[in-house]
């Protein structure tokens, strides 16, 4: 917990799509996913969140995207003393878990898709710094030449009328190739989750794993190719999922223990990863039908 909410008074209030506000005395703590918890603050027009460590790189990245004409990601406005960084606030709305009704629609799907191929080609434009040392934790273990994402789950996206309209925290951003980015990118959004793991996070209804991830392919305009190798590269991205899950687990970090324990243990990550495999035809042929 971030000194400043340490010394403030907090309340709380809903938001539009199931989101919650803190507002404190010193600004409005922004809530979502498992890291930076009560520490990323809104003041006014900025977000003061921790830098991680790839700052400096990572900053200059975001301005270039920028000059390729790509504007849906935080503008980057400078780093404090104290470790921290300010960035532009984006106003719209973010999915928090459980995930509601209008963020998974196949339009809002397609929208993910869309927005994560923009962002492709804007970075195809732009040099990866290779003197900086990219976070390794759910970067493509085959490398790659352009800066991916790594990390586009439901609380890293703002909408707006119910379309993916900007990107925020790059914290995991590092070199790998594009497809591993949609395949990170499905496994949140098709959910790549067997009905047992995905209920009670994912509204009812999203039974046609097949049908979603081509419709998440289409929008991104998935090559054939790359269709084809796309399943077997969402099995290994989501064993890099599952390794840095039990790396947070083995040092001891609280949400993550509490998160793995409520949700199954890892008899639920033996279950994904077995049904994905079981899957992995029927995935084929819908993305390449």
């Amino acid at each position: 917990m971030s000194g400043v909410m340490s010394r403030s008074r907090i309340h709380t209030f809903p938001r539009l799509g199931g989101s919650v506000i803190s507002m404190t005395t010193d600004g409005e703590v922004l809530v979502g996913g498992m890291v930076n918890v009560g520490a990323v603050i809104r003041h006014g027009a900025l977000v003061e969140r921790p830098a991680p460590p790839t700052a400096r790189a990572l900053h200059a990245h975001l301005l270039a995207l920028e000059e390729q004409g790509f504007d849906a990601t935080p503008r980057p406005v400078r780093l404090t003393d104290d470790g921290r960084e300010q960035l532009t606030f984006i106003p719209g709305d973010v999915p928090l878990p459980p995930f509601p009704d209008w963020a998974m629609t196949e339009a809002a799907l397609s929208s993910v898709g869309s927005l994560l191929r923009r962002l492709h080609d804007a970075s195809a434009a732009v040099a990866v710094d290779v003197s900086a040392a990219w976070p390794r934790a759910l970067a493509d273990p085959e490398g790659g030449t352009m800066l991916c994402h790594n990390d586009v789950c439901p609380e890293n996206v703002v909408f707006r009328d119910g379309q993916a309209t900007a990107l925020i925290d790059f914290d995991l951003a590092a070199p790998g190739r594009p497809v591993w980015d949609v395949a990170m990118t499905a496994r949140y959004w098709v959910p790549m989750l067997d009905p047992a793991s995905a209920a009670g996070f994912y509204p009812a209804g999203l039974d046609d794993a097949p049908a979603r991830l081509r419709i998440l392919a289409d929008g991104y305009r998935l090559s054939p190719q790359e269709r084809a190798g796309l399943p077997r590269v969402i099995e290994q991205a989501t064993a890099s999922c599952r390794a840095f899950v039990a790396d947070r687990v083995a040092d001891g970090d609280p949400g993550y223990v509490q998160a793995l324990s409520e949700r199954g243990g890892w008899r639920r990550w033996d279950r994904i990863e077995e049904w994905l495999v079981a899957q992995r035809e029927v995935f084929t042929a819908a993305l390449l039908k």
